[in-house]
């Protein structure tokens, strides 16, 4: 999966204002509580990110799930 994947299945399951402070400011502890801003930074696989974001978020991503 790209970023550019992850970025806009974030959108779709978050909408539009809420992804970016989403991937900001929200720990994932299926990622060591990084968020996905610092996961990504880090050189976690974008595939890996949007896992972890299903398990922790099921109801929002259960439509883009993988």
């Amino acid at each position: 999966m790209r970023i550019s994947d992850l970025r806009e299945r974030l959108t779709l399951s978050f909408g539009q204002e809420w992804a970016p402070s989403f991937s900001a400011d929200i720990a994932l502890s299926s990622l060591g509580s990084l968020t996905v801003n610092e996961a990504l930074a880090q050189g976690h696989e974008a595939q890996e990110i949007w896992r972890a974001v299903c398990h922790e978020h099921p109801a929002q991503t259960e439509k883009y799930r993988y």
